[in-house]
């Protein structure tokens, strides 16, 4: 067998979207709006969810849980991407590169399975309207959601564990 010479990347360099500085603090005051909004939303949805009890039913309480990974997934992304847009040096290193790459994975894919959820109690709410709630006990809306967050979290660890068995040889340079 050969070995060759192989360095390992510990780091990525974020070229980001672009290099002017205007520009630069020109998005960072966009996707902060845009953050704020989002946390604020979501934050403001879950509260009036818990603080009204007619809201009290499957599909509020799906949202709820839906808005949560919204929250999870976008505080994930992008405080990252604001610290680079004002920073000079735009590195990460691939442990935190990493980590943040199955978080991501798993409140996406945890999003994905809520809203296929969703979908099964707007069917069964349309479709059944009668058996509605003795399909959709609270029972059944608890392991629903348990089951959405445990398979993001299974489909997250398994992308990640393949992704990170991939050689990163070469340049570390990651345009936005």
């Amino acid at each position: 067998m050969r070995q060759s010479n192989q360095t390992q990347v510990t780091e990525f360099l974020l070229l980001g979207l672009s290099d002017d500085p205007h520009t630069q603090k020109l998005l960072f005051i966009v996707f902060l709006g845009v953050y704020l909004v989002t946390v604020l939303a979501n934050l403001l949805l879950m509260c009036l969810v818990q603080a009204d009890s007619r809201l009290h039913t499957p599909m509020y309480f799906f949202l709820c849980n839906l808005s949560l990974a919204d929250l999870c997934f976008s505080t994930n992304i992008i405080p990252q991407a604001l610290v680079h847009l004002l920073s000079r040096k735009k590195v990460i290193s691939f442990t935190r590169c990493a980590a943040q790459l199955i978080l991501f994975l798993i409140f996406g894919c945890t999003q994905c399975a809520f809203l296929a959820v969703m979908s099964y109690d707007r069917y069964v709410a349309i479709c059944n309207p009668l058996h509605y709630p003795s399909v959709m006990t609270w029972r059944v809306c608890v392991q629903l959601a348990a089951g959405s967050w445990t398979s993001g979290i299974l489909v997250s660890v398994v992308d990640t564990t393949f992704v990170l068995r991939l050689p990163y040889r070469g340049s570390n340079s990651i345009a936005h």
